[in-house]
């Protein structure tokens, strides 16, 4: 069944009617992963750039540091909430504590976006440190729709929901990922944050057209695009592993795929991904700026019309 979700919904109460108005939405632009090795740089300097980012999980007590600055960064610059805790994927029911903690947090800051990931991390009381593929068949469809509907109307909102990086395949699979992930968005009326670098990691080691899987996806269902790097290893018969490590500058090859993407849906919010080998700021920021350029370009106008 699909989530009714009404204009009137999607309000977030007090909280979001206190934010200002030009912080209610993501702006066309890029973004960047919030880390607190950049906290106070970000408060001196008041970087120009177009939203930030936190992971929900690092944020789920009462007050502390993280709070204390995200507040105030928060009074200047447009938020993203990006979960790596819900379990969509998963078997097991979703933890309704974990789901209420994120709509405190979600009332605390009203951000223009939540998005979680295609992906399972718990099974029966168990929680795994990983985001881990499932197999995509009529089942799990169902399961995940179900869940979606689920944290749509427990979080009053419309979530986006991120396309995995993967190393594996279920054998029992029986729909392709994209045609999961377009039923998914159908069914439940949740928007797609398309990750360009998982797509091009699990192209590769698949051995699949990352422009096919592009191609394959409809206009209008981005909300939001992530970009990030990946380390490359060896998988048991020799052949290029990619691992999604966000540890690393984007590679050539997933900016030339984000061209691609960007000429298929338009502009899109865009964030740079990064969660080791933390850089100074502004090594970050000229990643950004990049992103800024080709959203902005005249050749992708050009080729869009």
């Amino acid at each position: 069944m699909k989530t009714s979700i009404t204009s009137e919904s999607l309000s977030c109460g007090a909280p979001a009617q206190a934010a200002q108005a030009a912080l209610a939405e993501l702006p066309v632009r890029a973004g960047a992963s919030l880390k607190p090795d950049h906290f106070q740089y970000i408060l001196n300097h008041l970087p120009d750039i177009g939203f930030f980012e936190i992971h929900a999980e690092n944020y789920l007590v009462d007050g502390g540091p993280f709070h204390h600055y995200l507040t105030r960064i928060r009074e200047r610059y447009a938020l993203s909430i990006h979960g790596v805790g819900l379990s969509i994927g998963g078997e097991s029911p979703l933890d309704l504590q974990h789901l209420d903690r994120l709509a405190d947090l979600i009332d605390r800051y009203a951000p223009a976006v939540f998005s979680e990931h295609l992906a399972w991390s718990g099974h029966a009381g168990f929680f795994l440190n990983d985001l881990l593929p499932l197999p995509y068949h009529r089942a799990t469809l169902q399961r995940v729709c179900d869940h979606v509907d689920q944290v749509q109307n427990r979080l009053k909102r419309r979530l986006l929901l991120e396309n995995p990086a993967t190393y594996v395949e279920f054998s029992s699979s029986n729909i392709t990922e994209t045609d999961f992930i377009i039923e998914i968005l159908q069914r439940t009326g949740c928007g797609l944050l398309l990750d360009i670098n998982n797509v091009y990691v699990s192209s590769t080691n698949h051995i699949r057209d990352p422009r096919a899987y592009i191609d394959a996806l409809p206009p209008g269902t981005v909300g939001q695009i992530h970009l990030a790097g990946f380390s490359q290893e060896q998988d048991g018969a020799g052949a290029p592993l990619l691992i999604d490590s966000h540890d690393a500058p984007v590679a050539a090859a997933v900016w030339d795929l984000y061209d691609y993407a960007l000429c298929r849906f338009g502009p899109v919010p865009t964030l740079i991904e990064r969660d080791g080998n933390i850089p100074p700021f502004e090594v970050l920021q000229a990643e950004v700026r990049l992103a800024d350029e080709r959203l902005n370009s005249d050749a992708l106008r050009g080729r869009r019309s």
